[in-house]
């Protein structure tokens, strides 16, 4: 067995979903999934599409005119333009994207900056590629925001790729105009290439405004724009991402498609399709109810004595809970097997995330307030 596959170890997210086989009456707040099925319209599209026999390959990069619409969303949406026909492929969620990217980009012993904590998936990937981990800190203190001065502190002759993901899994951070300009210098004094994981971007609350990294001045040609239907759109199972960006990179990411995946599911691709043409709405009124959901959860969290900072994008809250004196692990285990909630330890998205908990709020708000109340009477019990 190749040892670099033997000594990855496994999902630290999925550990917790597999505790919940056979027990009852647990409420998850562990897997980032929207509570909300696929909207309606889309799923009759689909439906439509099944009946008239519309289950073929498609073209290796996507659907033309899925590839047009997405075309037409990040101009739209995110002012960035992309050239349908060689600047965007479509993947097999935004995971497969973010593979091929990091295989495609990655020279044994390129190191690879990024910013912790963060989505579980980039070191192990990094690692199959041969490439150097190179966690760049985050503090709780600036809001987990990245700063420049934090990746002088790790950037090298041998740094090639800075993983980006805002807004931010496990964190909700958010980065403003004002706080990309800086790191969009950063890139640009020490050649670095991007890959911008921007599958939350539509989940962004309150006053602060989407903003894709590749729409900076200067940072388009540098950077890979990853993204997808999973989140916002209530599309998890159907697997359908993108990447976008240079045309030499994405043609080089085609070819490892190609040969692995050969095309995302057609009826995945219809139905990303017909959530730009007509589910925006409901993706819209999606969006409305988790930010909803985020103001009730946090408040609550605090109430309850665990200090949670604003989540300001994604549908996470990552409260802290180093004051009980307990590891990350070891009270998202007491959590489960004493008040049957089930939440993510933090130190699985890197070392800074140690001390705090993930909580998805893509729940009900029944879910939600029952969680809440397990948790805090579970802390009661705690401080005796």
């Amino acid at each position: 067995m190749n040892p670099v596959v033997r000594d990855i170890p496994p999902s630290g997210i999925r550990k917790f979903f597999d505790l919940l086989d056979g027990k009852k009456e647990v409420i998850s707040l562990g897997v980032g999934e929207p509570d909300f099925a696929t909207p309606e319209v889309v799923r009759e599209a689909c439906i439509r599409a099944l009946e008239q026999g519309r289950t073929s390959y498609t073209s290796n990069s996507g659907m033309p005119e899925l590839r047009e619409a997405i075309a037409d969303y990040l101009s739209e949406e995110f002012s960035v333009d992309y050239e349908p026909d060689s600047e965007i492929l479509v993947t097999v969620g935004s995971s497969e994207a973010i593979d091929l990217a990091l295989r495609t980009l990655i020279c044994p012993g390129d190191e690879i900056l990024m910013p912790v904590p963060c989505y579980i998936s980039y070191s192990p990937i990094t690692s199959l590629g041969m490439g150097k981990v190179v966690p760049v800190d985050t503090e709780a203190a600036s809001g987990f925001k990245l700063t420049v001065e934090a990746l002088r502190a790790k950037v090298t002759p041998r740094s090639k790729v800075l993983i980006l993901c805002y807004p931010n899994n496990p964190t909700g951070a958010t980065m403003t105009a004002e706080d990309w300009l800086p790191v969009a210098s950063f890139v640009r004094e020490n050649d670095l290439i991007v890959i911008a994981d921007e599958i939350y971007a539509e989940l962004t609350y309150g006053e602060e405004a989407k903003i894709s990294f590749a729409s900076l001045p200067g940072m388009k040609e540098r950077t890979l724009l990853v993204s997808g239907f999973s989140k916002a759109f209530a599309m998890t199972g159907w697997r359908v991402g993108y990447a976008c960006g240079h045309r030499e990179l994405i043609g080089a990411m085609l070819k490892i498609h190609q040969y692995t995946v050969m095309c995302a599911p057609i009826l995945g691709q219809i139905a990303a399709l017909e959530s730009l043409r007509i589910g925006r709405e409901e993706k819209d009124r999606m969006v409305a109810s988790y930010d909803r959901r985020r103001r009730l959860f946090v408040e609550g969290l605090r109430q309850i004595g665990l200090p949670c900072l604003e989540p300001r994008g994604a549908f996470y809250a990552f409260p802290s809970i180093a004051h009980t004196g307990m590891t990350s692990a070891q009270f998202a285990e007491r959590l489960l097997a004493e008040a049957n909630v089930v939440t993510v330890p933090g130190d699985v998205f890197g070392a800074g995330g140690e001390g705090h908990i993930r909580c998805t709020y893509a729940s009900s708000m029944n879910q939600l307030n029952e969680a809440l109340e397990r948790m805090g009477n579970w802390l009661h019990r705690l401080r005796g």
